[in-house]
């Protein structure tokens, strides 16, 4: 779902992706599927859609915002049919309006065909261009709208072989869902860097969605993950699996569990609250601090400062309370307010700070751009020594698979050594999780993983066009 236009936001932490859900065959498809998406809300909060199906109707809504403010009660009611696919948006490279909104509809040739897109096309400026010599006239920024012109080429193959000879041609990350008036698809991509599940409805239908939060919502039983390479097909006569490309070694995304996924999802066979527990006990192993207490920044860090805590012996306390009820936008402070933004999400707890040695557990540290307020606010609250632990290694390397980790000079880690970045980030140490006690806490084997933002193996490699764009970004 990558957008190839300028992105000027500037986070501490790497943006979530995005998230789809699909139902088929059941008649408050777009009932469910809205449910679906408010479970994987946090996967991406600028924009949401849905598009449903009776057979030969089809219907559309998508707009900017969360999932609760884009959809009514009316609204769903007019996403009639037994069919339905949703998507919730974080733009991993670009614009952020309406117009790229998913899921992306078109018709052609009086068949409706909608995708919605978890991923990023790492030859998708190449294949835009040669589809643009072709005659394609392209509506969004989006590389998910490469697939629809991919399969509207090949439609007079049939379903099938459209399919194969559609995305032949794609590379890079995808776990996504088409759908036509009476068909629902779920194609992921070789490699399995993004998760993808089936679900059983308690009518016999069936739900795919990008966690298996979204299941338990609607209170549908788990069936299995979607394989990587496999193009799954449900209808109203059948449920065909077909792998039509040669397998590949897995390259899971490993930040799934360090960060973006539900800590109550199981991803990739794993589940993530236990997987993030483990991270916080090695990392005590691996690094150990002689402290008052630990604690996390909530909500960052926290399972992993369970499992810190655990390991250690040492209490785990919140030294800083945040506020649940910042909406999405409020009013700006005066330039006079210093840290404001820090601050108006989390605030310390001066009289338990005062003369304390901190050990502060983060999930990431990817620009380091509130760090120092953070470690500040800390110190100004009387904290004797504040110490970080990090349950991944140090994040030296973009990502071209759907994370929006920025370009590489950005970084904090690309530079820097560990006793560079404490002192930049106003520290007295910092300790980062080994990539090999990384991967010993999700339980499977590193050649499973992506961890090309930790040590710059790409599994796939980018075209240098868009490599370039993506560094520059």
């Amino acid at each position: 779902m990558a957008d190839h236009l300028q992105n000027q936001d500037i986070s501490p932490y790497p943006k979530h992706e995005c998230g789809v859900c699909g139902i088929f065959g059941h008649e408050d498809a777009a009932k469910l599927s809205y449910f679906g998406l408010y479970a994987l809300q946090h996967r991406g909060q600028e924009s949401a859609g849905i598009v449903s199906s009776n057979g030969s109707k089809v219907d559309c809504y998508k707009n900017m915002g969360l999932v609760p403010e884009v959809f009514s009660e009316e609204i769903l009611q007019n996403l009639a049919g037994h069919l339905a696919i949703g998507h919730v948006r974080y733009s991993t490279t670009g614009a952020s309006n309406v117009v790229n909104a998913q899921p992306l509809m078109v018709n052609h040739k009086g068949t409706t065909l909608a995708v919605a897109h978890n991923g990023n096309l790492v030859n998708s400026i190449q294949l835009r261009k040669d589809l643009e010599e072709k005659g394609s006239i392209f509506q969004t920024t989006m590389d998910s709208e490469i697939v629809l012109h991919l399969m509207a080429r090949t439609a007079h193959l049939g379903l099938e072989k459209a399919l194969w000879e559609s995305f032949s041609q794609i590379k890079g990350a995808y776990s996504l869902l088409l759908m036509t008036e009476d068909t629902l698809v779920a194609v992921r991509d070789p490699n399995g860097f993004r998760p993808l599940c089936l679900g059983k409805l308690n009518n016999g239908g069936w739900i795919v969605a990008s966690e298996t939060c979204a299941l338990d919502l609607i209170e549908a039983s788990y069936v299995r993950d979607i394989e990587p390479g496999e193009v799954l097909i449900i209808t109203k006569d059948e449920m065909l699996s077909v792998y039509p490309w040669p397998k590949r070694e897995t390259s899971f995304c490993i930040f799934e569990h360090v960060y973006f996924a539900r800590p109550d999802s199981e991803i990739f066979g794993i589940n993530v609250y236990e997987a993030r527990k483990r991270m916080g006990k090695i990392l005590a192993k691996e690094n150990p601090i002689d402290g008052d207490f630990v604690m996390p920044f909530p909500d960052s860090g926290n399972y992993a400062a369970i499992g810190y805590s655990q390991e250690s012996g040492i209490p785990l306390e919140f030294g800083v309370i945040r506020n649940h009820y910042v909406g999405r936008t409020f009013i700006q402070p005066t330039q006079s307010m210093r840290d404001f933004n820090v601050r108006v999400k989390l605030n310390p707890v001066r009289s338990f700070l005062k003369d304390k040695r901190v050990i502060i557990v983060e999930d990431s540290v990817i620009r380091g751009t509130t760090g120092r307020s953070r470690v500040r606010s800390l110190r100004d609250a009387g904290a004797k020594e504040v110490h970080m632990v990090v349950s991944c290694p140090p994040t030296r390397h973009a990502c071209y698979y759907g994370i929006d980790f920025p370009s590489t000079d950005q970084l904090i880690a690309t530079k820097r050594s560990q006793e560079e970045i404490a002192e930049k980030l106003g520290l007295d140490s910092i300790y980062y999780l080994s990539k090999e006690g990384l991967v010993e806490a999700t339980g499977l084997d590193k050649k499973g993983f992506c961890l090309a933002c930790f040590d710059g193996n790409y599994p796939v490699a980018p075209d240098l066009n868009f490599s370039k764009d993506a560094l520059d970004r």
